[in-house]
C-alpha cells in the first residue's frame, strides 16, 4: 500500500492532516517566504486553504472528519508543494495580505511587501494631508492599491501594471473587495498611460532583484514572474527610469513610498547625494524608502 493510500485510510480529522503535513514538510528541502516562514504554519495554511477555511478557523473544530475527496485534494497539493517546490499560494490560488484574501496566479507576485507596515499606520508621519489620489505602480495582484483603498475610504486609486495577465487578476480582486468605484486598473509601461495625472501618494513595489540574487534564489522564486522580480545587473534598471519621471506625477505635497529590498545598498551607491528616508519596518523587512516631491526636484537622476 502506498503512503498516499495509507494516509487516506489512517488519517481522519483536520488535526490529523495538519500534523501529518507538517511532518512531511519538515523533512523536505523547502524555502518558506511566501506567506509563512516555517513548516508548521505552512501545514496549517495548506490544510485550511484546501478546505476553504479562514485563518481564524475555530480550533475546537480541528477534530472534524474529512471526506475522501478532501483528503485526496490535500495530498495532491502537499505533493506538488514538496516535489515541484511551488509556493503554496499558487497552489491554492489565494494569498493573505493585511488580513485580507487576494487571488494570485503565476502572473502575479505573491503579496508580501513590507510596505504593509506603513499602510497599517496610514503612512504617518510622512503623509501630511489626506491622499485624495493614490497610485499603486507595478500592482500585480492589486493588493497594495486595494489595501490602500480600504484604509483611505475617500481616495481614488489607480493600480498600474505592464502585464495584462496580472491586471486581470487585480480586477478580480478589485471586484471581490467591492472597491470597483474607487480603484481603476490601468495597463501602462510605467507612466506612459498616466499623462496629466498627479497623485498625493505613489506606492511602488517594482522589480528590483539583481542578477546574482536571482540566480542564487531558492527554487520557489523561479515560479514567480521574472518580469516582476528582476531589473538588470544591479537591480536598478526600473528604479532609474522611475526616479527620472516620478516628480511630474506628484502633487506639490506628494510622497513616494518605494521598495527596493536588498538593492538598497546599490541604490545608495548610485545616488549618494539623495536623502532617501529609509523606514524602520515594524513587521520586519528592509529596503523601503520615502521621498517627497521637493527632494526629487533638487536632484538629477
Amino acid at each position: 500500500m502506498s503512503t498516499r493510500q495509507s494516509a487516506i485510510r489512517d488519517l481522519h480529522s483536520i488535526k490529523d492532516f495538519v500534523r501529518w503535513s507538517y511532518s512531511r514538510l519538515k523533512r523536505a528541502d523547502l524555502f518558506y517566504g511566501h506567506g509563512t516562514d516555517n513548516p508548521w504554519d505552512e501545514a496549517v495554511q495548506l490544510v485550511l486553504g484546501v478546505l476553504s477555511l479562514p485563518p481564524d478557523f475555530d480550533a475546537s473544530l480541528m477534530d472534524c472528519a474529512l471526506t475522501v475527496d478532501e483528503k485526496k485534494r490535500i495530498l495532491t497539493i502537499l505533493d506538488k508543494r514538496i516535489q515541484q517546490k511551488i509556493p503554496l499560494p499558487y497552489l491554492l490560488g489565494e494569498a493573505w495580505f493585511m488580513g485580507l484574501p487576494f487571488k494570485v496566479s503565476k502572473d502575479t507576485l505573491i503579496p508580501r511587501s513590507p510596505i504593509i507596515s506603513l499602510l497599517n499606520n496610514e503612512f504617518q508621519p510622512w503623509l501630511t494631508d489626506y491622499p485624495d489620489r493614490i497610485l499603486d505602480m507595478c500592482t500585480g495582484s492589486g493588493c497594495l492599491g486595494i489595501a490602500a483603498a480600504l484604509v483611505f475610504e475617500r481616495a481614488q486609486i489607480d493600480v498600474v501594471d505592464i502585464s495584462d495577465a496580472a491586471l486581470a487578476v487585480a480586477k478580480q480582486n478589485i471586484t471581490y473587495h467591492q472597491v470597483d468605484g474607487r480603484v481603476t486598473a490601468i495597463h501602462s509601461d510605467m507612466f506612459d498611460a498616466l499623462e496629466g495625472r498627479q497623485y498625493d501618494l505613489i506606492i511602488c513595489n517594482p522589480p528590483y532583484v539583481d542578477d546574482n540574487d536571482y540566480t542564487s534564489a531558492p527554487d520557489e522564486f523561479k515560479h514567480e514572474p521574472q518580469l516582476a522580480l528582476t531589473s538588470g545587473i544591479d537591480g536598478l534598471d526600473f528604479t532609474r527610469r522611475f526616479l527620472k519621471q516620478v516628480q511630474h506625477y506628484l502633487t506639490d505635497d506628494g510622497i513616494v513610498v518605494y521598495e527596493v529590498g536588498n538593492t538598497e545598498v546599490a541604490l545608495q551607491q548610485a545616488f549618494p547625494d539623495v536623502p532617501f528616508m529609509w523606514v524602520e519596518l515594524e513587521q520586519g523587512g528592509n529596503g523601503v524608502f520615502v521621498i517627497n516631491k521637493s527632494e526629487l526636484l533638487k536632484h538629477s537622476f
